[in-house]
């Protein structure tokens, strides 16, 4: 796989109030025939402040932005992206699950559901639990404890 030397887009992810030390970011590479995605999380801690060591639910949302209400914080980001109205999980926005050990959790993946320009203007969420892959229609993975806006990468922000 050939990756560009710069990402083509990329995601600052900001935990909710419940988890406000849960930062990170997502960057997206265009690659031959889709897109190869890598995240970095940290600070994925359980309501008493203990490190998860559980999966997490991580899909790209069709909404624009991370806004919502005091009890819904990220409420606007609307439901999955899935451009072509299929069940989950086979919506294009539907990504592996993250693991989180000891409060970490990085992964890098491949899809061909989507290249990066189709997603920038999109969202990025982490729930609190892990998808079960067949809840509709979204798989059952609980809040969404943080959320990012993609953006298209532009090279002032190489040292992001």
């Amino acid at each position: 796989m050939n990756l560009k030397e710069s990402p083509a887009a990329y995601a600052d992810i900001q935990g909710n109030k419940n988890y406000p030390n849960l930062k990170g970011k997502v960057y997206f590479y265009d690659t031959y025939g889709g897109t190869m995605a890598a995240v970095t999380v940290r600070g994925i801690t359980d309501g008493n402040g203990k490190n998860s060591q559980n999966f997490h639910g991580f899909h790209i949302h069709a909404g624009k932005e991370c806004t919502g209400n005091e009890e819904e914080p990220f409420m606007n980001v609307d439901g999955h992206y899935n451009p072509e109205n299929t069940e989950h999980p086979q919506h294009a926005g539907d990504l592996p699950p993250l693991l989180s050990n000891n409060g970490v959790a990085w992964m890098s993946v491949y899809t061909d559901r989507f290249y990066p320009e189709d997603i920038i203007g999109k969202t990025v969420i982490i729930h609190a639990m892990a998808d079960d892959f067949h809840t509709q229609p979204s798989g059952n993975s609980g809040e969404m404890i943080a959320c990012g806006e993609i953006k298209e990468w532009d090279e002032k922000n190489r040292n992001a």
